[in-house]
């Protein structure tokens, strides 16, 4: 690879693109394949969420659909607004009344939802710049 294309800010936005969709994709498949959908469903139907085992599909299968649109570069404005929505709901429900640290000075804290909700929201203006006209 040359190295002027080394310079080009799109390698650095594929880089975080790809890997918070892996990061993404693997919590969705994680909870579909061991921690289980109708557990996460009866937390949201505790919640007061209706109809939570289909929220809770509907979740999962979007973070499946949106990890794999993510990673391909595909949707990526309103897939990582999803994601964004999706985080913040997480923070809201369940990580905001643990403090700020995931680890260390606490435990299941907000400190990587806001990293991931930061980095899709670079993504966010990353898109946006690129599609924006040159002049």
């Amino acid at each position: 690879m040359p190295e002027d294309s080394m310079k080009d800010p799109r390698h650095a936005r594929t880089l975080l693109r790809v890997t918070v969709a892996l990061l993404l994709f693997i919590h969705g498949a994680y909870r579909l394949l061991v921690h289980g959908v109708p557990d996460f469903g009866g937390f949201l139907a505790s919640k007061g969420f209706p109809f939570g085992v289909a929220l809770a599909g509907a979740i999962t299968a979007f973070e499946l659909a949106g990890g794999t649109l993510l990673a391909w570069g595909r949707l990526v404005r309103p897939v990582a607004c999803g994601f964004m929505a999706n985080l913040l709901a997480g923070i809201l429900l369940v990580h905001g009344r643990e403090g700020w640290f995931v680890v260390g000075g606490g435990r299941n804290g907000v400190e990587y939802s806001v990293l991931l909700i930061a980095c899709l929201a670079s993504l966010c203006l990353g898109e946006a710049q690129a599609a924006a006209p040159q002049g």
